[in-house]
C-alpha cells in the first residue's frame, strides 16, 4: 500500500483486531460513545489526525501546550473508531459537538501502552525478523549502512530505518520521519515484514528510547558505539543520556536485546558491558581487552584502511575500511561483529562493507581540484575532533573547517565546537547551521566564544584569524577561495541534510552541491581568459 507524501509506509493488509483485546493487553478502560460496541475493529493507529485511515486508532495524548484530544473530531470525521487518551482526553471527546461513535479506551499514562498496542495492532511484526537496534552518540549511521551491506550479502532481504532515509531491499522509501514514533514504526515494521524484510537494521536514538518510541520492538540485537556530549537540552546530565541508551541493554528494561554488541573503546561502553553482563558480545580498537579487537590501521592515499580483525578465537582475517578514520575501523568492526552474531560469516561480511558509502559521513567532493574537500555530519564535539584528526593524519597541508551550531538543542555544546575547531584547523569559519527558530547571531556569538577562548599557542602553526560569516554558502566559498594545493577543507555538521531551517523555515541547502559550486566557480575564475568578463 502507498503511503501519504508525508507519512510512512503501513502494511496493505491488517489482521483487524478488537477493543477488548486492545483493552486487556494495555489495562485502558473502555468508554463507549455512540454506535459502537468492545467488538469495534481497529485496523491501524497513528498520532496525527491528518494520517488517520478508516479503522484506526487514534493515539490522542496530553502535550506541553495542546492535548492531542483536541484534534479528536478530526481524526473521527477521517474514520478512526477509536480513541486511545486520558481521563481529559476523555471528557474532550465526550464533548465533541456533533455525534460521534467511537471507543475511547483510557489509560492514566496513555504513551507507556502505545508501544504495544501498536505493536499488537500491526502483528507484532518484530517478533517475525531480525530487529537490529543500533545506539550511540557517533557513528549509528555508519554502522547502521555497513550492517545493512553485511546481511543483504548474507542474502538476506533487509529494511534500514535511520537518519538519512529509510530503505526496503536498499531502496529508498517515501518518509519525512527520522526516528518514527510507536505507531509509525510499528506499521513501517509491518510493511516491511510484508515485503518480505527478514532483518530490519535501525538507528535508536535516546529520545526513542526514553519517550517509548521503540516500545512493543522486540529487538534480536542491540549494539552500542560510544557516548560523548549531545542532547543535554533534552537529558539533564550525562548520566541521564547514558542512562536512556542502557534502556536497550537492561535485562530488566522491557526493550532490552536479546543479544548485544558492544565497543568498549571508552569508558561508556566499558559500563554498558557491564550492565548488558554475560550477554554482552564486546569489541575494541584499541588496548581495552574485548572478544573482537581490531588491529593498528594501515592507510591508503584515497583514505581507506587495512586492519587486521581478531575473533573470540583468535583468528585473524584482514578487513578494508572504505573511510578514513579509526572511528570508522570501530564503526566497521562493530557491523562486522554485528553480521556474525546475525549468523553471517566473517569473510562474508568484511567482503562486503569494502566498498560502502555512507551520505555524508567524510563524504569527499571531488571536481578536479588540487585540494581535499569533505562533508561531514559531525555536529558534537567529539566527532568533530575526530573527524578532524583523521584528515590531518591524510594530508600535508592546512585544514578549513566551516561550521556552526543548531538552534533549539543542546547549547552548552556550542563554545566546545567552536574549541575543538579552533583547535584542530589553521581555518575556522563559523557559520549558521540549523538555527531554527534562534537567533542566528547568537548562536554564532556562543561558538565563537568557544573558539576566541583557544590561546594561539594552542591552535596549529600558522592558524589564522577565525571568521564568522554567517551566510552558510559564503561561508563554504571563503574556505574553498583560502584554500591551496594539498590543503583541506572540511564542511561539518549537517552532512547529508537537504535543507536549512532559518527562523523556522526549511531552505533548499545541501552542503555537497554548494561546495560542489563553490569550487566549481573557482576553477572557472582560474581558467578563464584573461579580460573576460565572465569569470
Amino acid at each position: 500500500m502507498s503511503a501519504p507524501e508525508n507519512s510512512v509506509l503501513r502494511p496493505a493488509v491488517v489482521t483487524p483486531t478488537q477493543i477488548a483485546v486492545l483493552s486487556a493487553a494495555s489495562g485502558a478502560r473502555i468508554d463507549l460513545v455512540g454506535a459502537v460496541t468492545e467488538k469495534t475493529e481497529v485496523t491501524g493507529v497513528t498520532l496525527r489526525a491528518q494520517h488517520v485511515r478508516p479503522g484506526d486508532l487514534f493515539a490522542a495524548l496530553p502535550g506541553s501546550q495542546v492535548h492531542g484530544a483536541q484534534f479528536a473530531a478530526d481524526a473521527l470525521a477521517a474514520g478512526a473508531v477509536a480513541v486511545l487518551t486520558d481521563r481529559a482526553g476523555r471528557d474532550i471527546v465526550e464533548a465533541i459537538e456533533s455525534p460521534v461513535d467511537c471507543a475511547v479506551l483510557v489509560h492514566p499514562r496513555p504513551r507507556q501502552v502505545l508501544g504495544e498496542l501498536s505493536s499488537r495492532i500491526y502483528g507484532q511484526p518484530s517478533r517475525r525478523m531480525t530487529l537490529v537496534g543500533i545506539t550511540g552518540t557517533s557513528g549509528k549511521t555508519t554502522t547502521s549502512y555497513l550492517t545493512e551491506a553485511a546481511l543483504m550479502a548474507d542474502g538476506h532481504s533487509v529494511g534500514l530505518i535511520g537518519t538519512v532515509e529509510t530503505r526496503i531491499a536498499g531502496i529508498r522509501q517515501p518518509s519525512a520521519l527520522t526516528t518514527p514514533e510507536a505507531p509509525e514504526l510499528q506499521g513501517l515494521l509491518a510493511a516491511m515484514l510484508e515485503q518480505g524484510v527478514d532483518a530490519v537494521v535501525m538507528e535508536v536514538s535516546s529520545h526513542a528510547l526514553e519517550l517509548g518510541r521503540v516500545d512493543g520492538s522486540v529487538f534480536g540485537i542491540g549494539a552500542f558505539t560510544n557516548l560523548s556530549q549531545d542532547h543535554l537540552d533534552f537529558h539533564p546530565t550525562m548520566r541521564d543520556y547514558f542512562n536512556a541508551k542502557a534502556l536497550l541493554f537492561q535485562p530488566d528494561s522491557s526493550v532490552h536485546a536479546l543479544r548485544t554488541v558492544i565497543c568498549v573503546d571508552d569508558a561508556w561502553g566499558r559500563e554498558m558491558a557491564r550492565i548488558a553482563g554475560a550477554n554482552a558480545i564486546t569489541l575494541s580498537t584499541g588496548d581495552t581487552a574485548a572478544h573482537w579487537h581490531a588491529g593498528p590501521s594501515d592507510v591508503a592515499v584515497d583514505g581507506s584502511q587495512t586492519v587486521t580483525l581478531t575473533d573470540p578465537t583468535g583468528d585473524t582475517f584482514t578487513m578494508t575500511v572504505p573511510m578514513p578514520g579509526r572511528f570508522n575501523v570501530a564503526n566497521a568492526l562493530t557491523a562486522v561483529v554485528i553480521a556474525s552474531v546475525a549468523g553471517v560469516a566473517t569473510t562474508v561480511a568484511i567482503d562486503s562493507i569494502s566498498d560502502v558509502a555512507v551520505p555524508g559521513r567524510v563524504e569527499r567532493v571531488s571536481r578536479g581540484q588540487d585540494f581535499l574537500a569533505v562533508v561531514d555530519y559531525a555536529h558534537k564535539p567529539a566527532a568533530l575532533e575526530a573527524v578532524i584528526e583523521t584528515l590531518r593524519g591524510q594530508v600535508s597541508g592546512r585544514i578549513a573547517v566551516v561550521v556552526g551550531a543548531g538552534g533549539n538543542r543542546d547549547t552548552g555544546k556550542r563554545p566546545l565546537m567552536g574549541e575543538a575547531a579552533a583547535q584542530g584547523a589553521e581555518l575556522v569559519v563559523i557559520t549558521d547551521d540549523n538555527p531554527r527558530t534562534e537567533v542566528p547571531a547568537e548562536i554564532r556569538a556562543q561558538v565563537l566564544a568557544g573558539a576566541h577562548a583557544v590561546p594561539a599557542s594552542a591552535r596549529p602553526r600558522g592558524a589564522e584569524p577565525v571568521r564568522e560569516i554567517g551566510d552558510r554558502a559564503e561561508a563554504i566559498r571563503s574556505a574553498v577561495a583560502w584554500a591551496q594545493s594539498g590543503d583541506v577543507v572540511l564542511v561539518a555538521g549537517k552532512g547529508h541534510e537537504a535543507g536549512q531551517e532559518i527562523h523556522g523555515v526549511k531552505h533548499r541547502f545541501d552542503d555537497r552541491v554548494v561546495l560542489a559550486e563553490a569550487i566549481d566557480e573557482r576553477l572557472t575564475a582560474r581558467t578563464a581568459p584573461a579580460g573576460d568578463e565572465s569569470a
